[in-house]
């Protein structure tokens, strides 16, 4: 554990829960406000736009950096994923206004070793109900689900995904104790999952989505644009570019007009592929139940979200990216 000021970052580093915890209950007892943004890492202007609508809101910011494995499948990108603490560090420190840099070391329990009659059954059994990069390290065996929003757009694909996000977010807030919490609306659908979550099991945390971070040419800032091939990244812009092309659609619509979401969604799709990406998905759903929409006019807001796969710059391998659009 490291607590106390760091020449490499914000004045606090904090690696375990305990501390974590008696961190931010020191400050409320002191009546002020925490607000807490968790990531992943690999920080871009995304994650500091989040920083900066924290700081606005409480005196007290924490930040947490966490790869979480039981959001990613064994095939899906856990050891690719981007990992630069110090650059991290040094990006919140010149940033300023963060108290606080939880990282922790993991947040699972360590799997147990067992007598040999009985672990070959169970180790099976539990790679069933596990299927995650932490199924072959950890026993944990409680999870957190909000079943019907999970199950729409990345949930087709990445059934195991929006679990491992509720579990893990559900247990920071459990360690950090937040007043608010900051999520970036490109992972809309997440947004929905821990909102809601954090209605249904009562947690006294106010859970706020802030705008898209995009660079100038409309890209939606992600960490795995990092691992994108060379010109890949030119292809990935099709989806910015799809998506601002439906929304003109439905600009363009008279009062009252409506058009069916199947035609937007197949304008989006043919504008990624033209592109060059591999379309995962492209649907319109109800921003807040996240159902399928038939119809989309000027009065009823719906959103229309897309993912594709891009060449990764590691061979064989692919890259996810995300967007979308109310």
């Amino acid at each position: 554990m490291q607590l106390g000021p760091s020449a490499a970052g914000p004045e606090w580093v904090i690696t375990d829960a305990a501390s974590m915890r008696a961190f931010s209950r020191e400050r409320r007892a002191r009546n002020q406000k925490v607000a807490f943004v968790p990531t992943m890492g690999s920080l871009h202007e995304g994650h500091l736009s989040l920083v900066r609508h924290a700081k606005a809101r409480a005196p007290i910011v924490v930040v947490s950096i966490y790869v979480n494995p039981t959001q990613f499948a064994p095939t899906e990108d856990f050891e690719e994923y981007p990992r630069q603490i110090k650059e991290d560090l040094r990006k919140l420190k010149e940033e300023g206004g963060v108290s606080a840099v939880f990282m922790p070391k993991d947040l699972y329990a360590p799997r147990n070793n067992r007598d040999s009659g009985t672990e070959s059954s169970e180790s099976e059994a539990e790679a069933e109900d596990d299927d995650t990069a932490a199924a072959s390290t950890s026993d944990h065996q409680t999870w957190v689900s909000a079943c019907k929003l999970e199950r729409p757009l990345c949930g087709k694909t990445r059934p195991k995904f929006f679990r491992g996000v509720a579990t893990v977010v559900c247990k920071l807030f459990n360690i950090v104790e937040p007043d608010v919490a900051l999520f970036g609306e490109k992972d809309y659908q997440q947004l929905r999952v821990i909102q809601t979550m954090a209605r249904e099991l009562d947690f006294a945390v106010e859970v706020v989505g802030c705008p898209i971070f995009r660079v100038a040419d409309g890209l939606a800032m992600s960490s795995r644009n990092a691992l994108l091939a060379e010109g890949e990244r030119k292809k990935a812009l099709g989806i910015s570019e799809a998506l601002s092309a439906a929304a003109e659609a439905v600009e363009g619509l008279n009062e009252g007009d409506e058009v069916g979401a199947h035609v937007l969604c197949n304008l989006v799709r043919s504008t990624v592929e033209k592109y060059g990406g591999r379309v995962d998905y492209v649907d319109m759903v109800d921003e807040r139940t996240l159902r399928r929409a038939k119809r989309v006019g000027k009065a009823k807001r719906s959103l229309i979200a897309v993912a594709a796969f891009y060449r990764s710059k590691h061979e064989g391998q692919e890259v996810r990216l995300i967007d979308n659009k109310v």
